[in-house]
Parts: C-alpha cells; structure tokens; sequence
C-alpha cells in the first residue's frame, strides 16, 4: 500500500516567532511558578491554533508578551515580522504610565485595556483569548489548590477586582462565543468567581 504522503505548510514566521519568542523570555521564569515564563506564551500559541491557523495571528500569540515583558519594542517586532504581527501585539501590549508605580495604575491600566479590547477587530480578540485563556487555566488550577490565599502573589489583591476585570473580558471578546476557547474562557470564569460553587467545581477539570 503507498504511504500517505504528510500535507506541507509553510511554518516559517510561526517558527522564527517561536525562537524569538524564546530568546527574548530567556531565564525568566512564570511569575510564582518555578517553570520557564516561555510556556505561557507557547500555550496561548497552541489556544490561538484551535481557532485559527492565520500565521500572524500565531506568530502575534506567541509573541504577545515581548514588548510588555522585555527590552524589545513594537518596531522591532514590526521590522522582524511585518506590520500586521506587530499591530497585534501592540494591540495586546498593556500600556503604563511611568509616572505611576504599576500597584497604583492597576485599575486606570486595566480599564483603558479592556476599552481598547471591547473595540477591536476579531483578530486581536482571537490573540487575546489565547493570552487570558492561558491566564485562567492557571488560576483556576492554583484557586483550587491555595484559595483566597493565591491572590497574595498578584499587585491587585482583592479577588473581587480580578472578578470584575475576567467577566468584562468575557463581555469584551463575547464576538468569539461558540468558539471552544471562548466558552472554555467564559466557564472558568464563572467557576472561580462564582460565589455558588467558591471555586468548588473547577476541581474536576
């Protein structure tokens, strides 16, 4: 019997994405884990790819955190990668304002974010679920396993302002219902937050 020949595609600018991606994250770990900070931008790469296989939009997901992160900006991003990988990540890059320690910024970074997010185009909605649904996975595997507790690690420490910010992000993205991610995103949200089950039903998941 001849053998099925394996389909090509061109992967490149997702690969070069990756590796720079990699570079640019080196030796940094995953804020309270003790595993390389690469792994979230590479799951919300693996999130995005369930919805899309755009090589921009992969390469932008991938990407999402670089010029937030590290050293490198939006234009280095734009000459390694074309205008449309780096608008994305621009778009989801949190802006700050110097002037401000990021404590007392939270709320005015997070509202002008969500704002941005609630009217922008499919595309950056598609990358940003890639990014916040990684986020919740983690929140919802560490709530469980350290309750009200696990909010000591972040700069906003009243879980009720992190309620607050996840079910507008569902609100803001809510274009994408129907996509598995999407209703994934919205479930967990419900179940953290939700005072019924205090975070009780995410232990199955």
């Amino acid at each position: 019997m001849e053998q099925q020949k394996t389909k090509q595609i061109d992967t490149s600018l997702v690969d070069k994405a990756i590796i720079f991606a990699v570079k640019a994250h080196e030796g940094v770990p995953r804020r309270g884990r003790d595993f390389p900070y690469i792994v979230h931008p590479l799951e919300a790469l693996t999130i995005v790819a369930t919805m899309t296989s755009e090589p921009e939009l992969l390469a932008a997901s991938v990407l999402h955190d670089v010029v937030e992160d590290t050293d490198f900006t939006v234009e280095d991003i734009r000459a390694e990668f074309g205008d449309r990988v780096a608008d994305l990540v621009d778009a989801e890059t949190e802006k700050h304002d110097q002037s401000r320690s990021r404590e007392e910024s939270w709320l005015d970074r997070k509202k002008a974010a969500l704002e941005d997010l609630r009217r922008a185009g499919r595309d950056v909605k598609i990358v940003a679920l890639g990014d916040k649904l990684s986020n919740m996975r983690a929140i919802a595997r560490d709530f469980v396993r350290y309750g009200d507790d696990f909010w000591n690690q972040f700069r906003a420490k009243d879980p009720q302002s992190h309620a607050w910010r996840f079910r507008a992000l569902v609100e803001a993205m809510s274009e994408l219902k129907g996509l598995e991610a999407y209703e994934e995103f919205a479930s967990l949200v419900d179940c953290v937050f939700s005072k019924a089950c205090a975070g009780k039903c995410c232990e199955n998941r």
